[in-house]
C-alpha cells in the first residue's frame, strides 16, 4: 500500500506500541502533525510549552515505564531546543527516539530558513542518529532506531526527516516487531573469575548503578545480595534497584552518601561493582577509592571496565543473565562480623537534620510518609535532589527519576508529566529547587493543560543552594551570583497558570499542603521556605577520598 511518509512514520511508531508523544509543531513538521490529528484516538500528543520539556517528558516515560519515550520537534530551534533533553538521557543511558523535520531535501546547506543539521549537532549525545533523505529508507529507519534505543545499553537516537520526504510517498508494509531480548553471552572464564573473587572476600561490599534497573535485574540483585551475604550501597542512579529499607542496605555513596558506605567501601576487601561506572561523584580521588579492596565490575558496557578506575576483573554482559547465572553457581556465602561492624557504623552514623524548623530533609521525609513510599519521585538537580535521595527509601526500581550524568537543571517537570502520563495511577511528586524551578516552570501550564496531577514540591531557599554551599565552604563565603532574592511569587505564578498554589513555611504547614495536594487531583504547586543556610551533610570535600566524609558535627569541631 503507498502511503505518504507522514503516514509511514505515524504506523511505525504504532507498530512499536507508542501510545504517547511529547512535543512542538512548527512549519517542517506539519505533515507530521496532520497525520497525528488523524489518529488522535490511538496515540495522544502532549503539548508541551517548549520543547526541553518535551525531552525531558519522552525521558520520565521511559525511565518510569522501561518502554522507549517518544519526542517530537519541528526544525532550526525546534531541533536545537531538544539537545539538552537527549544529551540528559545520553548520560543516564535512557531509551528515547526524538523525531525531528527538516526543510526539503534541495534545501538542506543552504542556510535556509528554521534549518540546522541536527544529525551533525546530535552526534555525540545519541547512541545513533539518521537523516531520511528518501520515503522508501523511511520505515526501516524507524524501525531500527526503536531497537538500537533499548538494545543492549539503551540510549537515545534521533530521526532527522525532511519535510517534502513526509509528504512523499512509498510503498508500506506492517510489520509486527520482533522481540530482541537481552543477550545471554556471557564469558565463563569471567563468571569463574568472579566466583573465586567472591569465595575468597572475607569483607566484601555491593555497590550497585543503575545499570540493575536498566536490565530489570532486581530480583537477581535480591538473591545475589543474600547470598554473598555483604552490605549494599547504591549510586544516585541506582535506587531502588536494591530495597532502600533492607538492613544490609547502607545509604548512597559518594560526595553526599553516608559515613557508612564511604567508610565501608574504603575499608572493604572486594567491591563488587553492579551497574555502574564510577563517575567522580562517586569516587572522589579515585586514586585512593577502595584502595584495599579487589574490584569486580559486572557491566553490559565493556568500555566502562578500567575507564575511570582500574579493577580487577570485569564480567561483561546484560546483568540480570550475569548475576541469574553467578546465583545458580553460588553457594551461601558466611560475613557476620564484618555485616556487624558495617551494622554498628549505621547506628553510630545516621542520617540526620535540624528538627525543629522546616528544611529540605524533612519535606522528603515527610513526603515519604504521606506517600507511604509508593511515589515516583522525580527531582531537578542541586541540594533537593541529594535529600531525595537520602530521606526518601525506594524500595522498587523506577521510582526515583533524576538526571544523574548530566545534572540538568529544569530536568524534573517535564520528566514527573512523562512518568505520570505513563504511570497514571501512581503518585508522581517532583522536587526542585527554586533555581531550578525557574528554569522550566513553564510546563505548570502543560500539566494544567492536559490535566496531569503532578505535584511540585518547590523547596525555596532563595538561593542556588548548591553552589552556594561550596561558596561557603571552599570559596571564603563570596556568594557571587547566587542568590535569588526577588520577588518572585510562586503561588500567584502556579494560579496564574491554572494550577493550585499553596506556600508553607512550618512542618505543620507542609504536612497540611501535602495532604491536601493528595486529594486535589490536579496540578499543585507548594512553595516551602526553608533557610538559605541549610547544607547537604555528609559530604566529601572535591578531590578528597571518600574516607575523607565529614558531616555538620565534624566541621564545628574542627574549627
Amino acid at each position: 500500500m503507498q502511503l505518504t511518509g507522514s503516514e509511514i512514520l505515524i504506523e511505525c511508531l504504532k507498530e512499536q506500541g507508542v501510545d504517547t508523544v511529547f512535543g512542538y509543531p512548527g512549519g517542517a513538521i506539519l505533515n507530521v502533525y496532520d497525520e497525528l490529528y488523524k489518529h488522535s484516538d490511538e496515540i495522544t500528543h502532549i503539548l508541551t510549552s517548549h520543547e526541553q520539556g518535551a525531552a525531558h517528558a519522552a525521558d520520565g516515560y521511559a525511565r518510569a515505564t522501561g518502554k522507549v519515550g517518544v519526542c517530537f520537534a519541528t526544525s532550526g530551534p525546534g531541533a536545537t531546543n531538544l539537545v539538552t533533553g537527549i544529551a540528559t538521557a545520553y548520560m543516564d543511558s535512557i531509551p528515547i527516539v526524538a523525531i525531528t523535520c527538516n526543510v526539503g531535501v534541495s534545501l538542506l546547506g543552504k542556510d535556509s530558513f528554521q534549518e540546522i543539521d541536527i544529525a551533525g549537532v546530535t552526534m555525540p549525545i545519541t547512541k545513533h542518529n539518521y537523516i531520511v533523505k528518501d520515503v522508501n529508507d523511511l520505515a526501516d529507519t524507524i524501525r531500527k532506531s526503536f531497537i538500537i534505543a533499548k538494545k543492549g545499553r539503551p540510549g537515545p537516537v534521533l530521526i532527522d526527516i525532511p519535510k517534502d520526504v513526509t509528504a512523499n510517498k512509498a510503498e508500506y508494509h506492517k510489520e509486527t516487531p520482533k522481540p530482541h531480548p537481552a543477550s545471554n553471552e556471557v564469558s565463563e572464564a569471567e563468571l569463574d573469575t568472579a566466583l573465586k573473587l567472591i569465595t575468597k572476600a572475607k569483607k566484601p561490599y555491593i555497590f550497585v548503578g543503575g545499570g540493575a534497573i536498566l536490565s530489570d535485574a532486581s530480583e537477581e540483585l535480591y538473591t545475589f545480595v543474600k547470598k554473598v551475604d555483604a552490605p549494599v550501597t547504591d549510586s544516585l542512579m541506582g535506587k531502588g534497584a536494591f530495597p532502600g529499607t533492607d538492613p544490609l542496605y547502607t545509604g548512597m555513596l559518594g560526595m553526599h552518601g553516608t559515613k557508612t558506605s564511604n567508610y565501608g567501601v574504603s575499608e572493604c576487601d572486594l567491591l563488587i561493582v553492579i551497574g555502574a561506572r564510577f563517575s567522580d561523584r562517586v569516587t572522589g580521588n579515585a586514586k585512593k577509592f577502595a584502595s584495599n579492596a579487589k574490584i569486580l565490575q559486572i557491566d553490559i558496557d565493556p568500555a566502562e571496565m578500567d575507564k575511570n578506575v582500574l579493577i580487577t576483573a570485569g564480567v561483561a554482559g546484560d546483568i540480570r543473565t550475569v548475576l541469574g547465572r553467578l546465583n545458580a553457581r553460588l553457594d551461601q556465602q558466611e560475613h557476620e562480623e564484618w555485616v556487624q561492624k558495617i551494622m554498628e557504623y549505621k547506628e553510630r552514623y545516621p542520617l540526620s537534620y535540624h528538627p525543629d524548623i522546616l528544611t529540605g530533609p524533612f519535606v522528603v521525609e515527610e513526603i515519604y510518609r504521606q506517600t507511604k513510599g509508593e511515589a515516583i519521585v522525580v527531582t531537578e538537580v542541586g541540594q533537593h535532589q541529594m535529600w531525595a535521595a537520602q530521606f526518601y527509601r525506594y524500595t522498587r526500581p523506577r521510582t526515583l527519576l533524576t538526571s544523574g550524568g548530566l545534572g540538568t537543571m529544569g530536568y524534573g517537570l517535564g520528566a514527573s508529566l512523562g512518568a505520570k502520563t505513563g504511570m497514571p495511577d501512581k503518585t508522581v511528586v517532583n522536587i526542585a529547587g527554586d533555581g531550578c524551578f525557574r528554569m522550566n516552570m513553564n510546563e505548570i501550564a502543560t500539566a494544567v493543560r492536559h490535566n496531569i496531577p503532578v505535584i511540585q514540591v518547590v523547596v525555596n531557599n532563595h538561593v542556588l543552594g548548591m553552589v552556594r554551599q561550596w561558596q561557603n565552604l571552599f570559596y571564603g563565603q563570596r556568594y557571587s551570583a547566587t542568590v535569588l532574592n526577588d520577588a518572585v511569587d510562586f503561588v500567584k505564578l502556579a494560579e496564574a497558570m491554572g494550577a493550585v498554589g499553596i506556600r508553607a513555611a512550618t512542618q505543620e504547614e507542609f504536612k497540611a499542603a501535602f495532604a491536601e495536594a493528595l486529594t486535589l487531583r490536579k496540578p499543585v504547586v507548594i512553595d516551602c521556605q526553608i533557610d538559605c543556610d541549610d547544607k547537604v551533610w555528609p559530604m566529601v570535600a572535591p578531590g578528597k577520598a571518600i574516607s575523607e566524609v565529614f558531616d555538620e558535627k565534624d566541621l564545628e569541631e574542627s574549627k
